[in-house]
């Protein structure tokens, strides 16, 4: 283990400027792992239109939420990435495993772009889609600890946090590149044929990133610390059972996920990937504002990856991830409701003056998700609360007695939901057609829109926000590389610290949105999928305060 009494603080060089040499290593290492977060990305960003070309036998809710667990499979196995390759790079270096990682990570990205759909060849679209989306997680798994180890292994004594701070702005580079493109083909194709086929031009670019990269990775030199490690026949023959079968090393494994990265991760992908469908899906926001939105804020933002990479050199990498994690818990709840008042005024008036109440008796209300399209909802309480949630309405649940019929209240008005069970296929379609059309009648007199009006948008704030939220990305996340590098030794830290940030970051993470839209589609309150980052991020929070140690002087070159 890299902590230890002996090895804080003790004989280091003076911080010194990083030799020409060292800076071309790191800038190379930098934009390869910008290229395969854009590659990443790319799904996140699309995911609504993914659900419609692959997912589309499937109800609009269902396929929304479906496609977000295809994205959150390319972050399920990302841990098992973090295994095979962590353990090839603690054992062959850390070079030749960059060159699989970006190899299969491009590829996969490049095939999604000429993959047919579910109305070409049915059922098979999206498990292919899913096979590739974990193709992409275990490539990214092992691409991570493989940067932020070899810039730390690279980096000068005592600047280790602001060099690797630069590896921390790629995957938000490479989020606001693939916008970019997006945008950019979506503006110059138009949205209707960009949703027919103009999607796949930013998959089928990633080859040209990927040769780019590919280039890259062969002109870089092995870490100087495996290098000496190495010519010193110290590398370990069994990173694997060292890192998880010695409790001294699985101890800090543990600790690193609960009390780091999966607050760190939970924060991440709600100020860059949740506040971006929070607009879309929850405020009706069109979707080229959102994005152009969410890049302002991106851009903004982004240089304070390094400021905080670099104050965690002179004040700790602990304080600045834990205030991170606090202020996330204190603020998200106003911060979110704040957005809805500059994104949508006409929602947040409507809202305060007219709640939405769905009163039902509890036992007939069934859990709203439905992945694979088979559950036929036919309760009383279980077609309002559909009825609600296709349009993106958000409301409160009331109890009612035993046996009696759901109704929707919309400020003084109630409506009476109806059961579709025994009833006769023409009777059902027409109560369904009155149903819908009361709802909508009584929400657009109550003034609820049906989206976003852009003349009554407050930009300006829009943007402040969702800079607020980016920038509490970069408190936990411009220290993280720099202090996971610190926690393990040499001949270990790429295994080490790489499953720790791809279980938090991975599951605890790239879950989020799936999570957070789950439970709101249970709850029906749009603003309650905010209490898995909140609850996530004090559980780091209180651990981390009280049991991880800072790791700014430790020697990573010292003897384990």
């Amino acid at each position: 283990m890299a902590i230890n009494a002996a090895s804080l603080g003790a004989g280091h060089p003076a911080p010194r400027p990083m030799s020409a040499e060292e800076r071309k290593v790191i800038f190379a290492s930098s934009l390869g792992t910008v290229f395969e977060w854009y590659d990443f990305y790319l799904y996140g960003s699309l995911a609504a239109i993914i659900a419609k070309q692959f997912f589309s036998g499937l109800d609009p809710q269902s396929a929304f939420i479906f496609a977000l667990l295809a994205f959150a499979a390319g972050f399920i196995v990302r841990p098992f990435g973090a295994l095979v390759f962590g353990r090839l790079g603690d054992m062959i270096g850390r070079k030749y495993t960059f060159l699989v990682t970006i190899l299969i990570m491009g590829l996969s990205t490049f095939i999604v772009g000429i993959l047919p759909t579910y109305a070409s060849i049915g059922v098979a679209a999206p498990v292919i889609l899913i096979a590739l989306r974990m193709l992409q997680g275990l490539a990214l798994g092992g691409e991570y600890g493989g940067a932020a180890t070899y810039v730390a292994e690279h980096a000068p004594h005592g600047k280790r946090g602001a060099y690797t701070s630069w590896i921390q702005t790629t995957a938000t580079l490479g989020l606001f590149l693939s916008l970019l493109v997006i945008l950019g083909t979506r503006t110059f194709m138009g949205e209707e044929a960009f949703v027919d086929w103009g999607w796949r031009i930013p998959f089928l670019l990633s080859i040209l990133l990927l040769g780019v990269s590919v280039w890259i990775r062969l002109s870089l030199s092995e870490s100087p610390a495996f290098q000496k490690m190495k010519a010193e026949g110290r590398t370990s023959k069994a990173p694997l059972s060292e890192s998880f079968g010695q409790w001294k090393n699985l101890k800090i494994v543990i600790l690193a996920l609960i009390g780091l990265t999966a607050g760190q991760a939970v924060v991440w992908y709600t100020g860059q990937f949740y506040a971006l469908f929070f607009l879309t899906q929850q405020l009706k926001v069109d979707a080229v504002t959102a994005n152009l939105m969410i890049a302002a804020a991106l851009l903004i933002g982004t240089p304070f990856f390094v400021i905080f990479g670099t104050l965690s050199d002179k004040i700790g990498r602990k304080p600045i991830i834990m205030l991170g994690c606090l202020l996330a818990v204190l603020t998200y709840f106003p911060v979110f409701k704040a957005l809805t008042e500059a994104a949508n005024p006409d929602l947040a008036q409507a809202q305060a003056a007219n709640k939405v109440v769905v009163v039902a008796d509890p036992r007939e209300c069934s859990f709203q998700f439905n992945p694979t399209g088979t559950a036929k909802f036919t309760s009383s309480c279980d077609i309002a609360k559909q009825v609600l949630a296709a349009g993106s309405v958000s409301y409160d649940g009331e109890d009612a007695p035993a046996g009696t019929p759901a109704v929707i209240k919309i400020g003084d008005v109630t409506i009476p939901s109806y059961a579709s069970k025994g009833l006769a296929a023409d009777e059902a379609k027409k109560k369904d057609a009155e149903f819908k059309k009361a709802v909508a009648d009584t929400l657009k007199a109550d003034g609820y829109p049906t989206k976003a009006d852009p003349a009554k948008m407050n930009k300006v704030m829009m943007i402040v926000i969702l800079t607020y939220l980016v920038i509490l990305v970069t408190m936990v996340y411009g220290p993280i590389a720099a202090i996971l590098v610190e926690m393990f030794p040499t001949r270990i830290r790429y295994t080490s610290m790489s499953l720790p940030y791809h279980i938090g970051n991975g599951w605890f993470g790239g879950l989020l949105p799936t999570m957070s839209f789950a439970i709101v589609a249970q709850t029906g309150n749009m603003y309650s999928g905010l209490w898995y980052p909140i609850i996530i991020a004090g559980m780091t929070l209180v651990v981390g305060t009280l049991f991880l140690r800072d790791t700014k002087d430790v020697d990573i070159y010292a003897d384990d």
